[in-house]
């Protein structure tokens, strides 16, 4: 069964690219495309959407002022030329948080963690970086200045409102103003972890974990509730009952 999709953005240039972006995965399928918060509203309360690509702001009513008038809102991912949102729509528990212009690698990505927050198995193929290595690294700016993390020195990596801090294993804190979604996307999948709407984990450096919390060295992370099923997937597949 397809997974059924409504666009919702006032321009007309973002819709179109939002829709040849579905017609490119099988797995989906278009339901319609919204110029405004109320017309999605009306399509919301007449059609069963799985998934809404909303943009934030929209003349009259706002992506967000609509997504808080939803009782049983589908699972939403923002898509917007505006960074500053980001903490409210995580607040909002809204799966992905897009910055336009959209690349499509990163379209797939938002899809694909739909499809494991659902369970579904369907998987659409991303272009993985190079992480078995120990001289893996990426650029944040901090201070004025780019700075070098690598890898395999980090422990995790938290959200603070407009900030973020990546906690390395030396005890070093780097702090940089950027969004955790914009960190997770450069990351690897294959040894980095999302648990909460506010925390990215190495794999390797957890300790322990429970049902609702993971312990990666004297830190207890809690597990978000939207992540908990994908989330105890990936952590039980290394796990011995």
């Amino acid at each position: 069964m397809k997974v059924k999709c409504l666009l919702v953005d006032d321009e007309d240039l973002a819709l179109d690219i939002m829709e040849e972006y579905i017609k490119r995965i099988d797995y989906l399928q278009l339901e319609g495309r919204c110029k405004s918060a109320v017309e999605a509203l009306s399509v919301l309360n007449s059609k069963k959407i799985d998934l809404l690509f909303l943009d934030i702001q929209m003349p009259g009513l706002t992506g967000i002022q609509l997504l808080r008038n939803i009782s049983n809102p589908p699972t939403v991912i923002f898509t917007t030329a505006y960074s500053e949102y980001a903490l409210e729509s995580y607040d909002l528990e809204a799966l992905d948080y897009l910055i336009k212009p959209i690349p499509f690698e990163r379209f797939i990505k938002a899809v694909n963690r739909y499809f494991k927050l659902k369970k579904h198995d369907y998987q659409i193929p991303e272009k993985k970086e190079q992480s078995n290595t120990d001289q893996a690294f990426i650029f944040v700016k901090s201070e004025k200045k780019m700075v070098k993390v690598f890898l395999h020195e980090i422990l995790y990596i938290e959200s603070l409102r407009n900030y973020v801090s990546i906690y390395q294993e030396n005890g070093q804190e780097i702090i940089t103003l950027n969004t955790i979604s914009n960190i997770e996307e450069k990351l690897p999948e294959t040894n980095f972890l999302r648990v909460h709407r506010s925390f990215i984990i190495a794999i390797d450096k957890i300790e322990s974990f429970t049902s609702s919390l993971v312990q990666v060295e004297q830190k207890y992370i809690p597990i978000g509730r939207n992540y908990k099923s994908m989330v105890m997937d990936v952590l039980n597949q290394n796990s011995i009952n």
